[in-house]
């Protein structure tokens, strides 16, 4: 059957968002939302898959979730035109989940090298929904039948699971999908979105790693929060190497630190990294970090500064949360109506 083209994306309130939420998820939802019908998510639920010393606690979680949400509306979206909500208010969130708990099978769950890397290696002490939580972000998508998904290169393992969980549901059930109208699939198979040079952003102190709020040291990321002259500190502290930049992409390949500052600068410009060494070419790094600390204050101060404004407004915040919910609601109900029927659970 045809599906409503519909894009679904969610992003975790453990505080402290960073550049990398910002290039790699946000920017993006800004632009997709020109193109396509898009809900927002703050996966408030996937946040507490962690112990409690990781999320912060309730009243931690809490001001995260409406921190995420600031900084979805500071960045540009519209809470109006498309949905904005927090994970947990919407039931179909954890009753679909329940369902592919029980479609998905362990050994899909035990390749998901997410969980090997995050449980580490006292993996027996790991909470059940770490593990299991893959099978939550598929019923995310799936409970609004989305058809498109924004990932980045790390997050394409869980988008193949939702995939499979969708497929193997639609096989399972296919008599009693066809039964009640729904053709040969209820469920779609969502694409990934992949977009922009930057999607993955990597720590200033270490090239090969992810820009992550986990990591030690502050120095290693880009708050949005931070203030003009902490920004310029930690670009001007940001590990590089002797050599200028090179006229051509492939000679980036072996710098992992310069590729990640050229690949910063080419997303906050709109443009490519071949365009960005095309005009530094054989420059030191210590004439393109300067510009590329400025171009980073030109683009982030605007969205700190109304952040906090919005952060400020806890009522306003609230409400957009409350709305979107409702809206949301309306879409999974029918969804998880349409399930239950499928699989057969009796309802009201």
């Amino acid at each position: 059957m045809a599906f409503v083209e519909r894009v679904f994306s969610g992003v975790q309130p453990t505080g402290n968002l960073h550049l990398g939420n910002y290039l790699g998820a946000i920017v993006n939802f800004v632009k997709l939302q020109d193109t396509h019908n898009c809900i927002y998510c703050v996966v408030d639920m996937h946040a507490i898959t962690h112990g409690v010393d990781v999320w912060g606690g309730p009243a931690e979680l809490a001001r995260n979730t409406r921190e995420v949400t600031a900084a979805f509306i500071a960045a540009g979206i519209d809470p109006k035109k498309h949905i904005v909500f927090n994970q947990s208010q919407v039931t179909g969130h954890a009753e679909l989940a329940w369902i592919f708990n029980c479609v998905a099978r362990v050994g899909w769950l035990s390749r998901m090298t997410q969980f090997k890397e995050k449980a580490g290696k006292d993996r027996e002490n790991a909470s059940v929904g770490l593990y299991a939580y893959p099978n939550l972000m598929a019923a995310d998508i799936l409970v609004y039948r989305a058809t498109h998904v924004p990932v980045g290169e790390d997050q394409k393992q869980h988008l193949e699971l939702s995939r499979d969980i969708a497929q193997k549901f639609n096989n399972d059930f296919k008599d009693t999908i066809a039964s009640h109208g729904f053709g040969d699939a209820f469920f779609p198979l969502p694409e990934p979105l992949i977009q922009g040079p930057a999607t993955r952003v990597m720590s200033l102190r270490d090239g090969t790693k992810k820009m992550s709020k986990s990591e030690p040291s502050d120095q290693s990321r880009i708050n949005l929060t931070d203030d003009p002259d902490t920004i310029a500190l930690k670009v001007r502290r940001a590990k590089t190497d002797p050599d200028p930049l090179p006229d051509n992409e492939r000679a980036l390949e072996k710098r992992p630190e310069a590729d990640n500052l050229v690949g910063i600068y080419a997303a906050l410009a709109g443009t490519g990294k071949p365009q960005v060494l095309n005009e530094f070419a054989g420059a030191q790094f210590s004439a393109f970090k300067p510009k590329l600390s400025d171009l980073l204050v030109e683009r982030l101060s605007p969205i700190t500064a109304e952040m906090r404004k919005l952060q400020g407004d806890v009522s306003y915040i609230d409400g957009v949360l409350a709305d979107g919910a409702a809206r949301a609601q309306a879409l999974a109900a029918e969804t998880m109506k349409s399930v239950k029927d499928i699989v057969g659970f009796v309802r009201r």
